[in-house]
């Protein structure tokens, strides 16, 4: 069985979109042992305490510096002792202590096709904002693993969207969402718990 531990900054569409996957039994082998947001009054730690999964908050703000913010982060994932940290839709730079504790065992999803639309200064509905500036036709999702970079890890999969014309930033989020982010997020993780992904000279090795 899989523990996995999910991060979140906001709504928490993506956690329930995980919760809603191991419902269905899309996503098997699992258990949400935990979730952490770095924000004490989002709808993210309401839907975990809904289905009945442990939650708690660790904010920068209840800490005098980044540093010890990072050290109460970590161990706040260690108490769960996940076999997998989930990053979903969470805005915080990982601290390098848990990359490397955790190496090959965090997957983030971001919101473009990585390398497009990434790195510092790319995430939540900038994103979108800079896809719909630049004139893009296409955007879509990215699952990966979380190395010492900013959206720089392996690659395990990813998914086109159409851009439309009228798109707004929040219209296009939606439909990101909705077309690749709850799908490739779920298999991902599905796809770990039964042994199809490993990371090979850093790079992802499916199993068919």
């Amino acid at each position: 069985m899989l523990r996995i531990v999910v991060l979140v900054s906001g709504g928490g569409t993506n956690l329930q979109a995980i919760i809603d996957s191991m419902a269905a039994g899309k996503i098997t082998n699992t258990e949400i042992v935990g979730v952490i947001s770095n924000n004490k009054t989002v709808k993210s730690l309401e839907r975990a305490k809904n289905a009945g999964i442990p939650a708690v908050s660790v904010s920068p703000k209840d800490f005098e510096n980044r540093d010890i913010f990072n050290d109460a982060l970590l161990d706040a994932v260690n108490e769960f002792k996940p076999d997998l940290v989930v990053l979903a839709g969470f805005l915080v730079a990982i601290p390098p202590k848990m990359v490397a504790q955790y190496s090959n065992r965090i997957i983030n999803i971001h919101p473009s096709l990585i390398p497009s639309f990434c790195g510092v200064g790319y995430y939540g509905l900038k994103v979108h904002e800079r896809v719909l500036e630049r004139g893009a036709k296409v955007t879509g999702a990215t699952v990966h693993f979380v190395n010492e970079g900013m959206d720089e890890g392996p690659i395990i999969s990813q998914k086109a969207v159409c851009v439309e014309d009228g798109d707004t930033p929040e219209v296009l989020q939606r439909r990101v969402m909705e077309q690749a982010e709850w799908i490739l997020l779920p298999q991902a993780i599905d796809d770990i718990a039964n042994g199809r992904i490993s990371v090979v000279e850093n790079k992802v090795v499916k199993k068919i």
